[in-house]
């Protein structure tokens, strides 16, 4: 099996929420990979100091973000990285912190692939459309009825999209990880009680590492994952096993 299976060379990709964490990471294996990557977010000096040209956008303002891909020419890559978490008890759960959730992890997640989308088919050259998920799009978790409910919404969004858009040469996958430190998991990890909780629901028995989340997804966004579509890739370590 050759190596170029892997690369990525010459291929234009967008990272949302590529400023830190997850999608900084995401953007520099892509970049290593071979891919033209350009992030967004809403901080300009975040942004600024990723190192890679950017979109100064807030996820949110879907008519923004449409109107900057018509602008531009078709991506070959959309990572939809931008996301939130508002942990609430089940009784607990505000209608702020539902909306703003929902309006982010699905909403925002959807147009942005829908705008992605529209271009990849004018261009007619196919693509790949990868949503940022998470185990808990799979499982359910304390505290986190509205999170789950937003990731699990992403796996139907997903397979539906990758249903229509097949006939375009276009894939549609989810990258679902478990917890990784990065500045949104920090407190969940500097909290002993939740700490040991993750730790014990891992059978690896460690978090994952953004290298590692990085990674499966450069094999999504690649040639080797020529007929994966409409599906999901764990990178859970195992949490979602029993």
């Amino acid at each position: 099996m050759s190596e170029t299976m892997f690369r990525l060379d010459g291929k234009r990709a967008l990272v949302t929420g590529g400023s830190k964490g997850i999608g900084l990471a995401c953007a520099q294996a892509l970049g290593a990979a071979g891919a033209q990557v350009t992030v967004t977010g809403r901080g300009a000096a975040e942004l600024e100091a990723s190192g890679f040209p950017f979109w100064a956008l807030d996820a949110t303002d879907t008519a923004a973000m449409r109107d900057k891909f018509a602008a531009e020419a078709p991506f070959d890559i959309l990572v939809a990285n931008a996301g939130t978490n508002v942990p609430q008890p089940t009784l607990e759960v505000t209608e702020e912190a539902w909306d703003r959730i929902f309006t982010l992890n699905v909403r925002a997640a959807f147009f942005t692939a829908q705008a992605a989308a529209r271009r990849m088919v004018a261009g007619g050259q196919g693509g790949v459309i990868v949503f940022v998920g998470s185990q808990m799009g799979v499982v359910g978790g304390a505290k986190r009825a509205a999170y789950c409910g937003s990731k699990h919404a992403l796996e139907g969004i997903a397979k539906a999209m990758a249903l229509e858009l097949a006939e375009h040469g276009i894939r549609v996958v989810c990258l679902n990880p478990t917890f990784v430190r990065t500045p949104m998991t920090a407190p969940f990890f500097e909290d002993p009680a939740t700490r040991d909780w993750i730790l014990s629901r891992i059978p690896m028995g460690r978090p994952a590492t953004l290298a590692e989340v990085a990674a499966s997804l450069v094999y999504l966004c690649s040639p080797a994952a020529g007929m994966v579509t409409g599906s999901h890739l764990l990178v859970d370590g195992g949490w979602t096993a029993p």
